[in-house]
């Protein structure tokens, strides 16, 4: 496997594929936990976390077992079963070791588990028939495109906090402006691969 071609899929899914600004992917998250750059990070780390380890564990759950014993039928059930399980083990990771980041993510660090991003790399992964290698770089950089897209939205928000923003825009509505917005922007990468 050439270099070169790790480097484009890595940087392809950072930001030309972006997960959440391209792809529309792992939106609910990106909403609803933005709104400070701390819980950004955290809920950005732990989905890197997440999404790195599932593309790589579901990768090879496809490969040796569900293709093994000809049970591919039961791919998305093994590929929540696998996600749930690394979302419980973050969870009480973060419970023991930041308990302030732990109630500040609230109900949306359970959420990843049922994150259409995380579930729609491993399905992505496996579609486009990606090798082990592959499917980690190209897993750590939808990751990467994630933590990246909601700590920069979370400091606009921060931003945007602090402005005069006309009445009926304040709040959830100049969020999904900002948003927009920030899609349009990355769809400057699109001619970089």
């Amino acid at each position: 496997m050439e270099t070169t071609s790790i480097f484009v899929l890595l940087v392809s899914s950072i930001f030309v594929n972006n997960f959440v600004l391209s792809r529309f992917l792992g939106i609910c998250p990106f909403l609803g936990v933005s709104k400070q750059v701390d819980t950004a990070i955290g809920m950005g780390m732990a989905v890197t976390f997440v999404m790195t380890l599932a593309g790589v564990i579901t990768y090879l759950v496809q490969k040796f077992i569900l293709v093994q014993f000809n049970i591919e039928y039961l791919q998305i059930v093994a590929f929540i079963l696998v996600i749930a399980s690394l979302v419980q083990f973050v969870e009480i990771v973060l419970q023991k070791i930041s308990p302030t980041l732990y109630q500040a993510l609230g109900v949306f660090l359970p959420l990843i588990t049922t994150n259409c991003a995380v579930l729609g790399l491993a399905l992505l992964n496996i579609d486009d028939n990606l090798n082990l290698i592959q499917t980690i770089f190209r897993s750590m950089g939808a990751a990467i495109g994630f933590a990246l897209a909601i700590v920069l939205f979370a400091g606009i928000r921060e931003k945007i906090e602090l402005s005069d923003v006309p009445k009926p825009f304040k709040g959830f509505p100049i969020a999904l402006v900002t948003a927009s917005l920030m899609s349009i922007a990355f769809l400057g990468f699109q001619g970089l691969v």
